[in-house]
C-alpha cells in the first residue's frame, strides 16, 4: 500500500493522493479520493470525523476516518508503512479490517471495515433509553474479542493499542465484535494530540498518567483500559463518580483506591468469573496486572471460547430499536454528555 502526491506549482499542499485499495481476494487497486462516493458522516471524534463512502468500482461499502494532520511528505511515508503492518491484521476476526490510507489537502484518509454501531452509543441506549442492561453473556463476549484482540496485535504485529474504550470496540448484526482505532503512527497522533479535550474521562492507567510510577509504556497499561471499558458497559456509566475539574479527576486515578466490581450491583448479580476478570484488570499497582497471555487463560475467557451465545439476534435487536427511534448508532464526539 502506498500513495503518490503531485503538488501544485508554487505550493506547498499536497492536492490529489493515488492510494493503492485492497478489496475483495486481497487484490490490490489504485484509487483516490474521486473513486469514493461519499455517504455522508456517521461518527466525530476529537482526530476527526468518520463517513460511509462506497468504493464506485465494486459496490465495497466502507467507513473512512478523515483525520487533519499536520504531518510532511516523511511522516506520512512512515504512517503508510505502519498500515501495511495493521493491514496484515485481516486474519484476526476480533479485528476491523484496514482496506487503504491516502492523503488529501492535509486530511488523511484512513479506509475500514465499515460496522454497525460502536459499544459506547450501544450501551448507552440499552440503559438510558431501554432502562435494561447488557446479559453477562455479551460482557463475556465482548471481553473474550477484544482480550483476542490485543494479544493478536501484540504477538504478531508487535503494536500496542494505547487507546481501548468502549466507542474502539465496534459491533454488527452478524454478531462481530471488533477492536477499532489502532496503528496510527506517532507522529500523526502527535500532530493532532492538541486537539484532543484534556477533560475527557481517561481510561488511561494510573502509571501512564504519572509516568513516574510506571516503566514505560507495557501491555499492561491496555489491560487497565480493558477493565475500566468492561466495567462501563456492565453498570452503565463511567466507573469513577463525576469530577469537577480535570485535576481532581487525574488526582483520583493516580491516588485513589481503584474501581472494583462487586458481584451484586443494583439487584444484578453477576458470576464470580466475570467481577475477577474485570477487577483483575484494574489491579492498581502495573507489576501486580496480568499480560494478555494470563488473561487469555482466565476461567472466563476459556468458558467463553466455547461458548455459544447468540449475539448476532440481541445485537440486531438492539440495533432496529436504535434506528426506529433515530438514536446514532456511532460516536458522534467524545465527550461523556
Amino acid at each position: 500500500m502506498f500513495c503518490r502526491n503531485y503538488r501544485e506549482k508554487g505550493s506547498d499542499q499536497l492536492v490529489i493522493s493515488t492510494g493503492k485499495l485492497r478489496i475483495e481476494n486481497n487484490e490490490e487497486v489504485d484509487f483516490t479520493s474521486e473513486d469514493l462516493l461519499d455517504e455522508g458522516e456517521i461518527g466525530r471524534g476529537a482526530y476527526g470525523t468518520v463517513n460511509k463512502m462506497t468504493y464506485k468500482k465494486t459496490g465495497l461499502a466502507m467507513a473512512v476516518k478523515r483525520i487533519r494532520s499536520t504531518v510532511d511528505e516523511k511522516q506520512q511515508k512512515q504512517l503508510k508503512m505502519d498500515l501495511d503492518v495493521v493491514m496484515n491484521s485481516s486474519n484476526c476476526p476480533y479485528i476491523v479490517q484496514f482496506y487503504g490510507v491516502l492523503f488529501k489537502e492535509g486530511d488523511c484518509w484512513i479506509c475500514m471495515e465499515l460496522m454497525d454501531s460502536s459499544f459506547d452509543k450501544f450501551y448507552r441506549f440499552v440503559y438510558e433509553r431501554l432502562k435494561e442492561r447488557i446479559p453477562e453473556v455479551v460482557l463475556g463476549k465482548i471481553a473474550l474479542a477484544t482480550v483476542k484482540a490485543l494479544h493478536y496485535l501484540k504477538e504478531h504485529l508487535e503494536i500496542i493499542h494505547r487507546d481501548v474504550k468502549p466507542s474502539n470496540i465496534l459491533l454488527d448484526r452478524r454478531g462481530a465484535i471488533k477492536l477499532c482505532d489502532f496503528g496510527i503512527s506517532g507522529q500523526l497522533v502527535d500532530s493532532i494530540a492538541k486537539t484532543r479535550d484534556a477533560g475527557c474521562r481517561p481510561y488511561m492507567a494510573p502509571e501512564r498518567i504519572d509516568p513516574l510510577t510506571g516503566s514505560g509504556y507495557d501491555v499492561r497499561s491496555d489491560v487497565w483500559s480493558l477493565g475500566m471499558t468492561l466495567y462501563e458497559l456492565a453498570i452503565g456509566r463511567f466507573p469513577y463518580p463525576k469530577w469537577n475539574s480535570v485535576f481532581e479527576q487525574l488526582t483520583q486515578v493516580v491516588n485513589g483506591p481503584a474501581p472494583q466490581l462487586q458481584n451484586n450491583y443494583n439487584g444484578v448479580e453477576y458470576t464470580h468469573e466475570f467481577v475477577n476478570f474485570v477487577n483483575t484488570c484494574l489491579i492498581k499497582e502495573e507489576q501486580s496486572r496480568p499480560k494478555y497471555s494470563q488473561l487469555i487463560e482466565h476461567p472466563l475467557i476459556k468458558s467463553y471460547e466455547g461458548k455459544e451465545v447468540d449475539i448476532s439476534r440481541y445485537f440486531t435487536n438492539i440495533l432496529n430499536q436504535m434506528e426506529a427511534q433515530g438514536y446514532a448508532t456511532y460516536t458522534m464526539n467524545d465527550q461523556w454528555p
